[in-house]
């Protein structure tokens, strides 16, 4: 199993409340957060973890780490009390210290406590093994622990993103599915590239995807499971666009089919495999996806005459409009948490990336660029990721992530041009 692959992990925690990050709407006073190198036999392994423990609460946006030539204490035990004055006089509030090691099996040990500098008071502490390859995940579990005490909220680090690596000449482009973790680190291609793959999402329940293949010129539907690399076809479907989005039991998946110019949506149950229709096919409607609750259903449609954002229960009934302001509405996507839809939205020749309540309510523009598309979100709805197309004959998809108060906008690392990102749930 690759480094960002899934399972494996075993341990315990302890500890809670105290210190609590301090975001507002807009303006973010990020948490100055001491983290120094863990300590270890293995020197590297136990930098190259605290490394990655840095890069993603940094990377978040809500977490200052302090400079390592700022410490005024050597910590030299784990388990030890540290000198908290020595934490304060550098301004930290939060201090994460960590050792790891490798056990007799060759299985890596880790352990790590936070502690709030002021209070003096530890907030949490866990010891787990993995397997070898899977040392960035140790990294990526402190992270999410620790930014979940101290934010009140679940993180994001330790989950996988699924995407298309676009390699070859703009006119010829060669499409493959890969996974990554969130961080671009751990990647892995998924397909041969013999084939044009688009669209890939996830499924919130398991370590499997949905994808579209194009095989002879027929778009063909496709359930993958990335653990196994077995894949099974869903079904072969004339005029789909997009890949269909799972329901939040992972038992239906939701989709729109074309047919005489027009495009109705769709739900389709795994187990029996049987369809029912839910709009009634006089307009276009497309990418639809599913509330957590799995009772409503957004979409985008043109049946006012522009593509605009409706909502409707998840039987098809009371379809109405949410989106009001000016510009065409696409690629809709619900919140994990409920509380946003996110969306493209192109107005005066640009590209939008932005979030509305499901009211329709608190429009906000998130980022905007050339050609921005394809949102998906982290599995605690505070980041999302999506793709920006750069121009010119040597341009190419490019993977970025915005959290929700727009100031906070990263590009993703990958190989080759990437493009269609889809955020997994937790793995741990």
């Amino acid at each position: 199993m690759g480094g960002g692959g899934g399972g494996g992990l075993s341990g315990g925690t302890s500890g809670g409340g105290g210190l609590q990050g301090r975001q507002t709407q807009g303006t973010i006073a990020p948490i100055p957060i001491a983290i120094p190198f863990f300590l270890g036999p293995d020197p590297k392994l136990a930098a190259d973890v605290a490394e990655v423990v840095t890069a993603d609460l940094g990377g978040s946006g809500l977490f200052d780490p302090l400079d390592r030539a700022s410490f005024l204490e050597q910590v030299r035990d784990v388990n030890a009390a540290p000198r908290f004055g020595d934490w304060r006089a550098i301004r930290a509030d939060a201090l994460v210290v960590g050792d790891v090691a490798r056990g007799p099996d060759g299985r890596i040990i880790a352990q790590f406590r936070l502690w709030d500098v002021t209070t003096g008071k530890q907030l949490a502490g866990q010891r787990f093994a993995t397997a070898p390859q899977n040392w960035r995940r140790v990294g990526h579990i402190i992270a999410d622990q620790v930014y979940k005490q101290l934010t009140g909220e679940s993180g994001y680090f330790d989950s996988r993103v699924v995407y298309v690596d676009e390699t070859g000449p703009k006119d010829r482009r060669v499409k493959r599915l890969a996974i990554m973790d969130q961080d671009g680190h751990n990647v892995r291609l998924l397909t041969k590239g013999n084939e044009l793959v688009l669209t890939p999402r996830f499924s919130p329940t398991n370590q499997e995807i949905t994808f579209m293949s194009y095989t002879s010129g027929q778009p063909r539907v496709f359930l993958m499971n990335l653990e196994t690399g077995q894949r099974e076809v869903v079904g072969d479907f004339p005029g789909m666009t997009f890949a269909p989005r799972f329901s939040p039991d992972g038992q239906r998946i939701v989709m729109s089919l074309q047919s005489d110019g027009n495009s109705a949506i769709f739900e389709m149950d795994l187990r029996s495999r049987q369809r029912r229709q839910l709009t009634p096919g006089t307009s276009i409607d497309t990418g639809p996806s599913y509330s957590p609750d799995g009772r409503q259903i957004v979409f985008e449609t043109d049946r006012e005459g522009t593509q605009q954002i409706y909502v409707m229960n998840s039987d098809g009934s009371g379809a109405h409009r949410i989106s009001r302001g000016e510009g065409r509405y696409s690629t809709p996507v619900w919140s994990p948490r409920g509380d946003y839809i996110a969306f493209t939205k192109q107005y005066g020749g640009r590209f939008l990336i932005g979030v509305m309540r499901p009211d329709g309510t608190g429009e906000r523009v998130l980022t905007e660029g050339y050609h921005n598309e394809g949102p998906t979100w982290a599995p605690n709805g505070r980041v999302l990721m999506f793709f920006r197309e750069s121009q010119g004959a040597n341009g190419g998809a490019r993977i970025f992530s915005v959290d929700l108060t727009g100031y906070n906008e990263r590009i993703i690392r990958t190989p080759s041009f990437a493009s269609d990102p889809a955020w997994s749930p937790l793995l741990n």
